[in-house]
């Protein structure tokens, strides 16, 4: 057992698992915390190191690219405070922290861990039912469908569509970005008919907008992760994959669906606007959204 204990967490190695718990001192960030412990089996790391500092080092894990669906569904953006695969190091520990390192590193190398990417996910993703209300609503998660329950800050079409349920098999895609204080986050989910359709984040009944407490926000990252490990793995996606992260590509017979969603979605805007929901002004900027979404 190769194993390190610091005031941000515990990393331990019994040749097959390294078993990650956070630690729980009040430095430790919420999302952390509320992540809990994690265990990586061997077959989903690519590489450790252990980089040394003058006060403080890190001991670094790098999964296989496809591996962890926390990592695919926020894309490499979590913050390196948030990054569970990251452990802050005391200067005084870090020939232990090498320790750990090398011997994780020689088990690589007897098991023959494949680097390339990974054909299906190896670890779970976060248990559910999970809940997690933001700066824009409250957004929860069985396991089988999504429910966005806005907030009455929420922008007001938001609010006027109601609730907004999506069962899991109508959704193809997770897009999250960070709230990180400076610039606005969001929690995109992707249906069959709002793949071609970009609104803006604070009108987008499908997306949650992270504009406030970037600790809170971040806790979106839970049900980000939770619904895209649910869903096929990105190698199954064979022609269909998501190019530069800009959703979904078109795929052949699909043209008239993508002209009936502009149809649909232009008729809902037109009965908003007409009911007095959105202004003139709101109507015409909201419309323009969406023509260049399809376009």
């Amino acid at each position: 057992m190769a194993e390190i204990i610091q005031r941000d967490g515990t990393w331990a190695f019994d040749g097959s698992t390294i078993r990650i718990t956070p630690g729980l001192h009040r430095s430790v960030p919420l999302f952390r915390q509320t992540y809990g412990e994690i265990a990586v089996p061997l077959a989903a790391v690519s590489g450790v190191v252990f980089e040394p500092e003058r006060r403080r080092g890190r001991l670094r894990m790098r999964l296989r690219e496809g591996a962890d669906p926390l990592l695919q569904a926020t894309g490499g953006r979590l913050p390196e405070t948030a990054d569970p695969y990251r452990l802050a190091v005391d200067a005084d520990r870090g020939g232990v922290a090498e320790f750990v390192a090398e011997e994780i590193r020689h088990a690589l190398l007897l098991d023959q861990v494949p680097g390339e990417p990974a054909p299906a996910y190896l670890l779970p993703g976060p248990p559910v039912p999970v809940s997690v209300r933001s700066s824009d609503g409250t957004v929860s998660f069985d396991g089988t469908q999504v429910r966005i329950d806005w907030a009455d800050s929420s922008d007001r079409v938001k609010r006027a569509t109601g609730p907004r349920i999506i069962g899991l098999g109508d959704l193809v895609q997770v897009e999250w970005l960070p709230n990180c204080g400076f610039e606005d986050g969001f929690l995109r989910f992707v249906t069959r008919e709002t793949a071609f359709s970009k609104l803006p984040p604070e009108r987008d009944p499908y997306t949650l907008d992270l504009w406030g407490s970037p600790r809170r926000d971040m806790l979106t990252a839970l049900v980000a992760a939770a619904v895209t490990a649910r869903l096929p793995h990105p190698s199954s996606r064979a022609g269909g994959g998501y190019p530069d992260g800009e959703g979904p590509s078109p795929v052949p017979g699909r043209a008239a669906d993508h002209h009936d969603v502009l149809l649909r979605r232009l008729r809902e805007l037109g009965e908003l606007h007409r009911a007095g929901v959105l202004t003139d002004e709101e109507f015409a900027v909201t419309k323009a959204a969406v023509l260049r979404g399809f376009s």
